[in-house]
């Protein structure tokens, strides 16, 4: 599910498919544009993913266990990239007391 589909659904189905509100996820997205503007500071290549995309497959990783093959074949990305970016979200967010990356509860 890529955020240019899932963005004008109502607050409920929001939640209920993300596991956290619209303004929640807005603090999330700006604090991963922060974080990413400091890694660009450095260099390197350009995301394919946009960091909303990015947050998104996160939360698909930690509330659905998904792959990383079948979410890489979601988004278009490589398994290596799936990855990579997952591991990058979560540690923005091992250092963010404030907000906290939903889990599934079982």
């Amino acid at each position: 599910m890529k955020y240019e589909h899932i963005h004008q659904l109502n607050a409920e189905k929001f939640h209920s498919l993300t596991g956290v509100d619209y303004e929640s996820f807005t603090k999330m997205v700006t604090k991963l544009v922060d974080a990413d503007n400091q890694k660009k500071a450095q260099g390197g290549r350009k995301n394919k993913l946009r960091i909303e995309d990015q947050l998104l497959m996160t939360f698909e990783y930690l509330r659905e266990y998904r792959t990383y093959l079948s979410m890489s074949k979601t988004y278009g990305i490589s398994e290596s990239a799936a990855y990579k970016a997952i591991k990058w979200v979560k540690s923005v967010f091992d250092k963010e007391p404030n907000l906290k990356l939903p889990e599934r509860k079982i």
